[in-house]
């Protein structure tokens, strides 16, 4: 099916007491067992439903959409992008190893590398998402190489094909933040080679900026069989990849993340992010088309010193996108204010876009990167990261494109006493 099919079609409960059409709420802590070998079974193999905090049925239908619709092997869901990330990670390294990852990170991933996993003896090294670059990081300790299919903010695109190359020959993981792919509605890094995707679903998948969730998902691979920990007896006796296969990761995600780690989403959640993904599609393609718009309109402003969109044709990423990205380019631009932190600042002090430092809704959302998301960045950090004082990050939603131009505008005229300024 196309994706706009599997979007309103996959995940559906193949059976209903009632012939409900969609997915119920299953607002439930616990599952009832026919007797002793029943609930044996059940914790032993994680097939069928014990627990909510380890699998639940509204959970498992947005698991399988979104399975469907990034084309993986499987996906776990987690109560936030962060917790994702995390237990993603989590699944692949023990004390000792490293991670090679871009610089152009999110600010809360960056923080999660360096003051989460630096704390359990993880070594982190960023460097160019280029496969060059990555190569000479590698090492034999290390267990995953992490990039962004989109840097936010500086909407950097790695070349993805040269890394899965790279990777597979040197059995080390590669994990992708696929989140500015849309839920594979924009980009699918794992029909390019990536092992593992994670996404903050609170952005496209939800739409509205009104829940959390994240999700892990993997494609099939023999590459686990490299790593001890899907190796090894665990502490029943089983080698993982004897017991599951390629699912060997997804199980211990959920297993680590889930089951002990706790990072649950909740059954409401997954239902409303079940039922965003019906329109993700839609709203993707217009965002993007308002985007594309905004930002050529921007290039023409005396006010803004710069414009990254991947889908300017002069823009560094607009080779691969048209490459990677899924014939449109996405709802993220970003812009230098002329006047650096003085005009930033008079900028948006005129705007009545929304100010909130979230992406991926149906309103428009500005964001000052500098003094917010990247803001516990040391200075040298977020200018690696491509984010400087100028830097505006506009997430373009539905409205008009002649009302967000407008907006726009009003900000703009705000800073033409200052729009020379070094």
């Amino acid at each position: 099916m196309d994706f706009s099919s599997l979007a309103v079609l996959s995940g559906l409960p193949e059976q209903d007491p009632y012939n409900a059409v969609g997915v119920p709420i299953y607002a439930t802590a616990a599952y009832g067992f026919a007797d002793l070998e029943d609930g044996a079974h059940k914790f032993a193999t994680n097939q069928g439903y014990t627990y909510t905090r380890i699998q639940n049925p509204t959970v498992a239908a947005l698991e399988a959409r979104l399975t469907a619709l990034e084309a993986a092997l499987g996906a776990v869901c987690l109560a936030s992008g962060q917790a994702a990330s995390f237990a993603a990670l989590l699944a692949l390294v023990r004390s000792g190893d490293e991670i090679v990852a871009s610089p152009g990170l999110f600010g809360g991933t960056v923080g999660l590398l360096n003051q989460v996993l630096g704390l359990m003896g993880v070594r982190v090294h960023f460097v160019e998402p280029e496969a060059a670059a990555v190569e000479s990081a590698l090492s034999e300790k290390t267990s995953a190489v992490f990039v962004e299919v989109l840097g936010n903010p500086s909407l950097r695109l790695p070349d993805l094909e040269g890394l899965a190359r790279l990777c597979d020959k040197r059995q080390v993981a590669l994990v992708v933040d696929n989140t500015f792919g849309a839920v594979g509605a924009l980009a699918r890094p794992l029909e390019h080679g990536a092992h593992v995707v994670v996404h903050s679903l609170t952005k496209w998948a939800s739409g509205h900026g009104s829940i959390l969730g994240g999700a892990v998902l993997s494609r099939e691979t023999p590459l686990w069989q490299r790593y001890t920990q899907f190796t090894s007896p665990d502490a029943q006796g089983r080698i993982p990849w004897e017991q599951h296969g390629a699912r060997c990761f997804l199980e211990r995600v959920r297993q680590l993340g889930l089951s002990l780690g706790g990072m649950v989403l909740s059954p409401f959640n997954a239902y409303l992010l079940f039922q965003g993904l019906e329109t993700l599609e839609l709203r993707v393609e217009r965002a993007s088309q308002t985007a594309l718009a905004l930002a050529g309109w921007l290039q023409s402003q005396p006010q803004v010193a710069w414009v990254r969109y991947p889908g300017l044709a002069p823009d560094p990423a607009h080779a691969r996108a048209t490459r990677y990205l899924r014939g449109v380019f996405g709802s993220i631009l970003t812009f230098g204010i002329r006047g650096g932190l003085e005009g930033a600042s008079r900028f948006l002090a005129q705007l009545r876009i929304l100010q909130a430092p979230n992406v991926g809704d149906v309103r428009t959302l500005a964001v000052h990167p500098w003094s917010t998301t990247h803001a516990r960045i040391p200075e040298p950090a977020r200018r690696a990261a491509g984010v400087g004082p100028e830097m505006i990050r506009l997430s373009v939603g539905l409205e008009s494109p002649q009302d967000i131009q407008q907006m726009l505008e009003e900000g703009l005229r705000a800073v033409e006493g200052v729009a020379h300024e070094d």
